[in-house]
């Protein structure tokens, strides 16, 4: 591999990387040489993927993180640099898409809207907030928040999600601004529709994506893992408050 894209000996924190999508970003981070801290609500998947990491051989360690509540989110940082001394890459992955109620935006519940800002929003927030001072005490640092290619496509029944989605767009390119002089790059990934093992969507709705893409197959997860270690590389160095959409050319930015 060139050095520029080498991640080997990084430490990647990884939020939401107990199943799904978080998951697969996990598994292919550790098979790259990071060591991947897996940030996860759920303590059981959390120690379950750590173990899939270690027992192929890589560095793993999972962190019960609920990525909305600052004190669990200061906590994950401080036993991430107490365990390895350091923090090189973020990917803020954790947010509520599957568990989310479908209507027109004027029967969703407020609470669940409240609650979706909170996680996908805030929570992207607290994690950079919680990471950013030993990035710039290194004067080196990845941030890579996931959006959502629903904001390109302004998808109807899902107005809290695109909404929390969007908004990680405009934080992503002021938090650039802010971090680039101390040497951290921030950008976002905009997944379209992806398979994973989390049964959350029927045959007939990935057929009704693919009919939609430029390339006629569905998304796997290796897909947006490739792009996630290309950003969180050397090899981005110069690239920073940009949105990527890896979707099979659904929608074009």
């Amino acid at each position: 591999m060139h050095p520029d894209f080498d991640i080997d000996g990084r430490v990647a924190i990884i939020t939401g990387a107990g199943q799904g999508i978080g998951r697969a970003y996990a598994r292919y981070f550790a098979e790259a040489g990071a060591t991947t801290v897996v940030a996860e609500l759920d303590p059981a998947k959390g120690e379950a993927v750590a173990r899939e990491i270690v027992k192929a051989g890589g560095k793993a360690k999972a962190i019960p993180t609920d990525v909305a509540d600052w004190r669990s989110v200061d906590n994950m940082a401080k036993a991430t640099l107490d365990a390895f001394g350091r923090i090189d890459i973020l990917i803020n992955n954790a947010g509520l898409f599957t568990q989310v109620t479908r209507g027109v935006f004027d029967t969703l519940p407020l609470e669940e809207w409240d609650r979706v800002m909170q996680v996908n929003v805030t929570g992207s927030f607290l994690c950079a907030r919680a990471v950013v001072g030993a990035m710039r005490k290194a004067g080196w640092g990845r941030i890579i928040n996931i959006s959502s290619a629903t904001v390109g496509m302004g998808r109807p029944n899902l107005l809290h999600y695109v909404t929390s989605k969007a908004a990680v767009v405009g934080m992503t390119r002021s938090m650039a601004r802010e971090l680039g002089p101390d040497g951290i790059t921030v950008n976002a990934l905009m997944p379209g529709l992806t398979k994973t093992e989390v049964d959350f969507a029927s045959d007939a709705v990935f057929r009704s994506i693919v009919e939609l893409q430029a390339i006629k197959r569905s998304e796997t997860p290796d897909d947006l893992a490739k792009v996630l270690l290309f950003l969180a590389s050397p090899a981005s160095g110069f690239i920073t408050g940009q949105c990527i959409a890896v979707d099979g050319g659904t929608i074009h930015l």
